[in-house]
């Protein structure tokens, strides 16, 4: 059967996005939003996403589910929807979209799976439709790419990887390993000259020898805080994978350990709305250096 319905859990940046370029291709698209934050509920309004009253309800309308979330909620949604899928009797395919490792991505697909729905393993890579550039990359792996691949196209780009779970998850923890762990490494190397006094100084020597480097450090820096509450569980789950393939772990340790110290500060609290597109890279570190320490972790 064709897709028609698509339910979306987590309707942030990305998932209302998503959302609303297959509403525009044509597509029903629901959500369940009990409980969710007044800023979720309005992203839903923006992109057309129906809300179903519940989890049990939006199953048994739905033709697949795709769940966009922070990590550290995967288990347990996935817990959620088994639950569900039991009660309504009805087996959509699920497709695990968040960004969790290979082991993360088998223990969410036997609880699936042990409800009696498909489970398709998904990894997003790239911006949210809309915005510059490439619409973003649904990597996808598991015994029946059928229903995510007709939604290839429609504002997001489907990228299969064979029939094993596990595949799709492992190409999202290696790319975010870079994109994110590159980011966090430029803001400890701010955070550490500001500490030292000397980030007029490196900012020079940046400015003349590592020119690309400097301007994404002054692009990236202020900016993180932003997404480093959601991200800290995303390089526990790097760190995992890593650890897995037999590679250190540390990196993206030590990366936690930066988004921990970013989601401690004022900065924090903005939205891409919100954000004071004013504030240099400069204003940013003073602050970071004032929380050091102060994370709790």
């Amino acid at each position: 059967m064709p897709i028609k319905t698509v339910a979306i859990m987590g309707v942030g940046d990305m998932g209302h996005a998503v959302g609303q370029a297959l509403r525009e291709s044509g597509f029903d698209v629901i959500s369940c939003l009990n409980g969710r934050s007044e800023h979720s509920r309005n992203l839903a309004k923006v992109a057309g996403i129906r809300d179903i009253g519940n989890l049990e309800l939006m199953v048994s309308e739905a033709d697949i589910v795709l769940s966009i979330m922070p990590p550290s909620s995967a288990e347990g949604f996935g817990n959620d929807i088994a639950a569900a899928v039991k009660g309504s009797g009805s087996t959509p395919m699920f497709v695990e979209c968040n960004a969790i490792s290979p082991d993360t991505t088998r223990r969410v697909e036997a609880i699936i799976l042990g409800a009696g729905a498909p489970y398709t393993d998904a990894g997003i890579i790239g911006s949210a439709p809309g915005r510059p550039g490439s619409p973003p990359r649904f990597y996808a792996s598991g015994p029946d790419l059928g229903p995510i691949s007709e939604l290839d196209g429609k504002g997001i780009k489907v990228m299969p990887m064979g029939d094993e779970i596990g595949r799709a998850s492992s190409i999202k923890m290696c790319y975010a390993g870079l994109t994110k762990g590159t980011t966090t490494l430029l803001t400890a190397v701010a955070t550490a000259a500001e500490s030292l006094g000397i980030t007029e100084e490196l900012g020079a020597e940046l400015a003349s020898s590592q020119s690309a480097a400097y301007e994404g450090m002054k692009r990236a820096v202020p900016r993180l805080p932003l997404d480093a509450g959601r991200w800290i569980g995303e390089m526990e789950e790097i760190a995992d994978t890593f650890a897995s393939a037999g590679v250190t772990d540390r990196f993206h340790q030590a990366a936690r350990e930066i988004f921990l110290l970013l989601d401690g500060t004022p900065f924090a609290s903005e939205t891409r709305q919100t954000f004071d597109t004013s504030r240099t890279l400069e204003d940013s570190v003073k602050v970071y250096v004032e929380h050091l320490g102060k994370s709790g972790d």
